[in-house]
């Protein structure tokens, strides 16, 4: 059972190599929401011994990433680097007591390795989400503490720094389970406290594979780059082999905090669902205040080139209102956004073919220029009428123009209201587009031209 203390300490103790892995950062969640859960401190450990791949660039992208999520921590960061003197000398202690001992280990002529005197006895342990797990003494051999080079082995370097950092619930992926039978002796024989293990379950594909980019994205900041927010990812992976024990999906960060408990981590993997992300990212972007999705949007609508200085504000707003519910990650928002700015829009080849290039379209939609061009107000209302009007006595039947104005205005096949989108387009440009369309459905026009 958990333990809820203002004592509890948790770390979140990654390599970093240059990208951060949705596994590895949702580790860092689960830590985060069990020590605020419980009033406890969330620590940072930068296991940077590999100087090679544990670049200053890559423990840079590390602590950018975890800003963007929100992973706040409560005391500097330790870096184990700077520990390996203190690993050494509690392997050299170790020896002193005959504990752990040296070999050339493999005959390999590289010098002496420190090897850990494994004792015979079964290992057990209550693990926080597999419960009871154990492990035949004589299976588990003697193992490497310290390198023939005289570098530490991850073993003893974790177990000594979790002890001095004080850490009393040891948080981490399933794929340690092996791991922390081998530091339970560690933890025993440097006469420390046990921490609580809790052993999270692993992301898997479709297949029930593990997650990897071969999969799709699969580095946070890939997720950023594409345009999720970071709340909307938070939540997404905070349900990833958690749930709070009812249906509850959207989930803002107090009432994950309110509600997180390792009793309800599964213990069988988790699998990754994409479409369910993009769903959650639509709800967080719902969400978004309309000064904060104003000032993005516009943003990157001028990076694209859509709009600028001299673009109607009141044409910005009044498009972006009506787009807005539709962005379910930014990226969406140039597609959705595109045909109100350019007369150049794309057009879907495939709507064209089912909705443009059928017999009587072109009549229909020169029918419907006249009416359009007629009209003394241009409103939802006095366009949807004289559409019906155009239809004549087929107005029951009203998709028989409906879907091909949609693509003549928009090049696509689905998108906002017709009659609200063709509102904000204003006559001109309807006018202009109509007639476009009337020639692509009579062949006298090719899309593109």
């Amino acid at each position: 059972m958990e333990q809820p203390s203002s004592s509890v300490r948790v770390r979140f103790a990654p390599s970093p190599t240059g990208q951060v892995h949705i596994g590895n950062i949702r580790t860092a969640i689960f830590n985060w929401l069990f020590a605020r859960g419980h009033g406890g401190k969330f620590l940072v450990r930068v296991e940077d011994t590999d100087r090679e791949r544990s670049t200053p660039e890559a423990i840079r992208v590390l602590f950018e990433v975890m800003e963007w999520l929100g992973l706040d921590f409560d005391e500097d960061p330790v870096y184990q680097s700077a520990c390996v003197s203190r690993h050494k000398q509690v392997a050299e202690d170790l020896i002193a007591r005959g504990l752990a001992y040296k070999s050339d280990k493999g005959a390999s002529g590289m010098g002496e390795a420190i090897l850990f005197r494994m004792p015979k006895e079964d290992v057990r342990f209550t693990d926080l989400i597999k419960g009871e797990i154990a492990k035949p003494g004589d299976s588990l051999q003697d193992f490497v503490i310290v390198r023939s080079d005289g570098t530490p082995v991850f073993h003893l370097a974790n177990v000594v720094d979790d002890i001095d950092m004080g850490i009393t619930h040891v948080i981490r992926g399933d794929d340690h389970v092996e791991n922390t039978f081998r530091h339970i002796r560690l933890y025993q024989a440097l006469g420390a406290p046990l921490p609580q293990f809790g052993h999270l379950p692993m992301i898997v594909n479709h297949q029930g594979k593990p997650y990897s980019k071969r999969d799709g994205a699969a580095f946070v900041g890939e997720f950023r780059d594409t345009g999720y927010l970071p709340d909307a990812l938070f939540n997404f992976l905070s349900l990833l082999g958690w749930n709070p024990g009812d249906d509850r999906e959207y989930m803002p960060r107090e009432e994950l905090v309110a509600a997180f408990d390792l009793a309800r981590v599964q213990s069988s993997p988790a699998q990754m669902d994409l479409k369910k992300l993009s769903w959650m990212n639509g709800c967080y972007m719902a969400d978004l205040p309309i000064a904060l999705f104003r000032e993005e949007a516009i943003r990157r609508l001028q990076a694209e080139g859509l709009v600028d200085a001299a673009t109607d504000a009141a044409y910005v707003e009044a498009v972006l209102e009506l787009i807005r519910s539709r962005v379910k990650v930014w990226p969406e928002l140039i597609e959705l956004a595109v045909y109100f700015f350019r007369e150049d829009y794309p057009f879907d080849a495939k709507a064209v073919r089912k909705r443009l290039l059928k017999p009587g379209v072109s009549e229909l939609l020169d029918r419907l220029r006249e009416g359009y061009a007629g009209l003394s107000e241009w409103s939802e209302s006095a366009l949807d009428e004289a559409l019906r009007s155009a239809l004549g006595a087929d107005q029951e039947n009203a998709g028989t123009l409906i879907h091909p104005v949609r693509v003549a205005v928009s090049g696509q096949a689905g998108g906002p209201g017709l009659f609200e989108m063709l509102q904000v387009l204003g006559r001109d440009r309807v006018l202009t587009r109509l007639e476009r369309g009337s020639r692509i459905a009579a062949g006298t026009l090719t899309v593109g031209e």
